[in-house]
């Protein structure tokens, strides 16, 4: 479990395709403090750390994994927002995230607002899922790349957040441009009200 509150832009130093599996080698300032099977999210995708140098630590994703995230668009260089699992006796200062991305989203605007942004991210709507939680609200949660965020102005298909510049230089928000697509977590709150309430109809 994570709380979407981003420790740093972790950088892809390497990437092995092996079959299916996409193997992906980082490097962050706290790859000292890691072990072997911990998971760590990256772009808000909870992965586990199978092997690890004196400055690098790496994970493997899944076809699963690929075909739900942004994760096989990267590129040697690229930056991930990582995080490691949250401390249960700590301060839940984003909100509760799972670490399994529901799907991806892309920009479709970045508006600048005197001194922070409003970004736009349209996703593909399914009727079905939204009855399930899979949507977002008004000033509801949302997990965007790994990094808790509160919802604004949210249409069937789409919401903005809105980005300050901690936020900006600390993240990947910095290299999301028109086009770029990001993962998405809705809220888990949201999908079990929306199941509960199946139950009591």
């Amino acid at each position: 479990m994570f709380s979407g509150i981003v420790e740093e832009a972790a950088t892809v130093v390497a990437l092995v395709q092996e079959q299916e599996n996409l193997h992906l080698t980082m490097n962050c300032s706290f790859v000292n403090e890691l072990k072997i099977d911990q998971s760590v999210s990256h772009n808000g995708v909870c992965l586990t750390v199978v092997s690890k140098t004196a400055d690098t630590y790496t994970v493997t994703a899944i076809k699963e994994t690929l075909d739900r995230s942004n994760l096989g668009k990267l590129r040697i260089g690229d930056k991930v927002n990582v995080e490691r699992s949250m401390m249960m006796n700590g301060r839940l200062d984003g909100h509760i995230v799972q670490g399994h991305v529901d799907q991806t989203a892309i920009c479709t605007a970045i508006d600048e607002a005197e001194g922070s942004w409003y970004f736009t991210f349209e996703y593909e709507f399914d009727p079905a899922m939204a009855r399930k939680g899979y949507m977002t609200v008004d000033k509801g949660s949302v997990t965007v790349n790994g990094v808790s965020l509160t919802v604004c102005n949210p249409t069937n298909n789409s919401f903005q957040v809105a980005i300050i510049p901690f936020t900006f230089e600390h993240t990947n928000f910095g290299q999301i441009e028109v086009g770029t697509y990001v993962n998405i977590e809705f809220d888990i709150i949201g999908k079990y009200i929306s199941r509960m309430l199946e139950f009591n109809k």
